[in-house]
Order: structure tokens, then C-alpha cells, then sequence
């Protein structure tokens, strides 16, 4: 199924984020973004939701064998990390010289 309008989430890639739901929930171990899938709406977080893959030999890899690797989780199930106030925040946007930034509800700071 497509989406009309692309949506916009407030986790971008290289943000600090902190699992709320899940087997890797932890509200106080603030953890990277590896990367955002938009379309899919899940993104991808260092250390998180870890599966084991089976590969065959190949002639880039030819060992094969077992890959540990980070899966996509949902992106309602992690919330910003705001290093100032140390606790994960709610994210709300304005305009600011024609560039829309992202400020924390419980801080009031720039992210």
C-alpha cells in the first residue's frame, strides 16, 4: 500500500533514542540511530532487536556462516533521548528562518 503524503517522523538518522516498549526496553540507556525507513515506518537502532542470519559461501564472503545483525523496529516504540533534561522527550517543531527545527517539550532545547 502507498502513501499519499510522505510522513514526517521526528527521529532522524544519528539521534539518540531510548527503547519504550519491547524485549530491549530500557528508559535509561539512550542508544544511536543507524538509519530511518520511512516508507515502512521502522528505523534501525544500534543494539537493538538482534537477529542471527545463516549465510551461504560466496565469493564476497567465503566462509559463510552466522551474522549477528540490528532488525527495524517500529518507530512508536523508541522516543527522542534529550541529553539536557536526561529523560526521553516529546518533540515539537517550529520555523526558524525558513528551516523547521525540532525543540524538546521538557528542555526547551534545540535538538
Amino acid at each position: 500500500m502507498k502513501a499519499r503524503f510522505k510522513p514526517k517522523f521526528s527521529i532522524r538518522k544519528g539521534d539518540s533514542v531510548v527503547v519504550i516498549t519491547g524485549d530491549d526496553k530500557d528508559l535509561t540507556k539512550p542508544r544511536l540511530v543507524k538509519e530511518v525507513l520511512i516508507e515502512k515506518a521502522k528505523v534501525v537502532v544500534e543494539g537493538v532487536n538482534i537477529i542471527t542470519k545463516h549465510t551461504k559461501p560466496s565469493a564476497q564472503n567465503t566462509k559463510g556462516g552466522i551474522v549477528k545483525k540490528e532488525a527495524p523496529i517500529h518507530i512508536s516504540n523508541v522516543m527522542l533521548w534529550d541529553a539536557k533534561a536526561k529523560a526521553p522527550v516529546k518533540v515539537k517543531r517550529e520555523r526558524e528562518n525558513g528551516k523547521t527545527v525540532r525543540i524538546s517539550k521538557k528542555s526547551g532545547e534545540k535538538i
